[in-house]
C-alpha cells in the first residue's frame, strides 16, 4: 500500500484540499507536514462547504486518522476553534493527532509578524500576519515552544522567558510598545494543556508503524512549490518546506518509503501576496477569471491575482518535487473562451528561456511567451470521463501534459467531491 505526497504545483490555492479529501476516502492516515493556519483548504461534500486552515483535509473522511506533523506550526486558539466548528458541522474530530515536536505559535509572534510586515513599507512580503514566519524563525534560533512543552509548566516558563528576552527589547526599543508579560503568556498556553494531551503522538513512529502494517498514508502540503522557502520565489515565499522533500522532514518518514508524488495545478494560475507573476492578468480578463473561479482567500478573503497557465513553472514543479502525477483542477472555469493562451517559455533580455531563471532579477523581468490554444463553449461540469470532454478541452489537457513533462491523471470540472475525471487512478482500489 502506498505513501503518497500531495503538493501544490503553483503558488497555492490549487485545490489540494479537494484532492486530499478525494484520495483520503481510501486512505488510513492523512498527515499535514508543513505550514500553519496561514493558508486554507476548501472541501465541498454533498453541497456542504468546509473551510479548513490547520487541520488536515482528510478529517472530513470518517475512516481517516488525521495527523498534524512536526513540520507544522500550531496556533492553539485556531486549532480548537476549527475543531469546534467541525464538530458543530457533524464531523468527528476524535481521531485527530498532533506531533509532540510540532511548534506552537504564541500570541507574541502574531504581534511580531504584524509589526515586522508594517515596518517593511513598500517592500512588504504579503504575509497573513498570523505569526507563521516568526515561529519558524524561533524554531531555527532554538527559542521555539513545542507541543510537549505544555506538559511541564516550569520548562514552558523558562522557554517563554528566553524568547521574550529577545523580543521585548525589540517591541520596547524599536516600536515603543509595552513589553510582553512572561507569566501571562505562560498561563495563556498552559490553559490548553489538558485539551491537547489526548491528541499528542510520536508522529514518526505512528506513521512508520502504519506503513509497516500495510496502511495507506497521504502527506498533505500547505502552500505550494513556488512558495517553498528554498525553491520558491524568494523572498516572496512562506517560511516552510512546501515541496515534496518537506513531507519527510515534516513527519519523520524517510524518502525511500514514498511511492507517489502528486502535484496539484489549476488550469490557469493564481497567486496571493507580493512577488513576480509573469502571466498575471491585471485587467478585466483577470477579473473575469477571479469571479468565475471564486478566487478569494479561504483564510484571509483577499482577492487572488490571476493569470494564464504557466508551463515553465509546471515543468519546474515536476522537477523539484519528482512528480509522478498532476491533478488539473478548475478546467471548467475556462469554458467560454475563444482561445486560451498558455505560457510555454519566457523572454529575458531578448533571449528565450525554457526553464525557470535561476536568479531573482531575471525572473522579475521575465516576459511570457504564449501559445494560443482553441477554447470551448460547452458546459463540462457534468463530464465524468475524458472522452466526454469537448475535443478542444481534451487537446488543452494533452498540451499541458506535454509541456509539464508529467501525466495529468485527474481533472477537476467543478467544486464538488464528485466533479472529477479520473484518467489514471491515484490509488489502486
Amino acid at each position: 500500500m502506498p505513501a503518497i505526497i500531495v503538493v501544490g504545483g503553483q503558488w497555492g490555492d490549487e485545490g489540494k484540499g479537494k484532492v486530499t479529501d478525494l484520495i483520503g476516502q481510501d486512505t488510513d492516515y492523512v498527515v499535514k507536514f508543513n505550514g500553519g493556519n496561514n493558508a486554507g483548504h476548501t472541501v465541498v461534500v454533498d453541497g456542504k462547504k468546509y473551510a479548513l486552515h490547520l487541520i488536515p483535509s482528510g478529517i472530513i473522511s470518517p475512516n481517516v486518522t488525521p495527523i498534524i506533523g512536526n513540520g507544522v506550526v500550531v496556533d492553539l486558539e485556531v486549532l480548537f476553534q476549527e475543531i469546534e466548528q467541525l464538530q458543530a458541522d457533524g464531523i468527528d474530530t476524535s481521531k485527530l493527532k498532533i506531533s509532540t515536536a510540532a511548534h506552537i505559535i504564541p500570541s507574541y509572534n502574531k504581534v511580531m509578524d504584524q509589526l515586522s510586515e508594517r515596518s517593511l513599507g513598500n517592500r512588504l512580503i504579503g504575509t497573513t500576519g498570523r505569526g507563521i514566519g516568526p515561529t519558524y524563525a524561533d524554531k531555527m534560533n532554538r527559542i521555539g515552544l513545542r507541543i510537549q512543552d505544555l506538559f511541564d509548566a516550569s520548562i514552558l516558563r523558562q522557554k517563554v522567558q528566553s524568547a521574550l528576552d529577545r523580543k521585548n527589547f525589540t517591541v520596547t526599543q524599536k516600536y515603543g510598545m509595552e513589553a510582553f508579560d512572561v507569566d501571562a503568556i505562560t498561563a495563556e498556553l498552559l490553559a490548553y494543556a489538558d485539551r491537547v494531551r489526548p491528541m499528542v503522538v510520536d508522529c514518526s513512529k505512528l506513521i512508520n508503524d502504519a506503513l509497516d502494517c500495510g496502511k495507506t498514508v497521504l502527506f498533505e502540503a500547505g502552500q505550494a512549490t513556488m512558495l517553498d522557502i528554498d525553491h520558491g520565489t524568494y523572498p516572496f515565499v512562506t517560511s516552510s518546506s512546501a515541496t515534496a522533500g518537506g513531507a519527510c522532514t515534516g513527519t519523520g518518514v524517510g524518502p525511500t518509503r514514498i511511492d507517489r508524488v502528486v502535484g496539484i495545478s489549476k488550469a490557469y494560475v493564481t497567486r496571493v501576496g507580493e512577488g513576480p507573476f509573469p502571466t498575471e492578468l491585471d485587467n478585466e480578463v483577470g477579473e473575469g477569471l477571479r469571479q468565475a473561479g471564486g478566487e478569494f482567500g479561504v483564510t484571509t478573503g483577499r482577492p487572488r491575482r490571476t493569470g494564464w497557465f504557466d508551463a515553465v513553472i509546471s515543468r519546474y514543479a515536476t522537477r523539484v518535487n519528482g512528480l509522478t502525477d498532476i491533478v488539473l483542477t478548475k478546467l471548467d472555469v475556462l469554458t467560454g473562451y475563444d482561445c486560451i493562451p498558455v505560457c510555454v517559455a519566457y523572454e529575458v533580455d531578448g533571449l528565450r528561456i525554457d526553464d525557470l531563471p535561476s536568479d531573482q532579477t531575471s525572473f522579475h523581468h521575465a516576459q511570457p511567451i504564449f501559445e494560443e490554444l482553441p477554447g470551448w463553449t460547452e458546459d463540462i461540469s457534468g463530464c465524468r470521463t475524458f472522452a466526454e470532454l469537448p475535443e478542444n478541452a481534451q487537446a488543452y489537457v494533452r498540451r499541458l501534459e506535454e509541456l509539464s513533462g508529467c501525466q495529468i491523471s485527474v481533472i477537476g470540472v467543478g467544486p464538488g467531491r464528485e466533479a472529477i475525471i479520473e484518467r489514471v487512478p491515484l490509488l489502486d482500489k
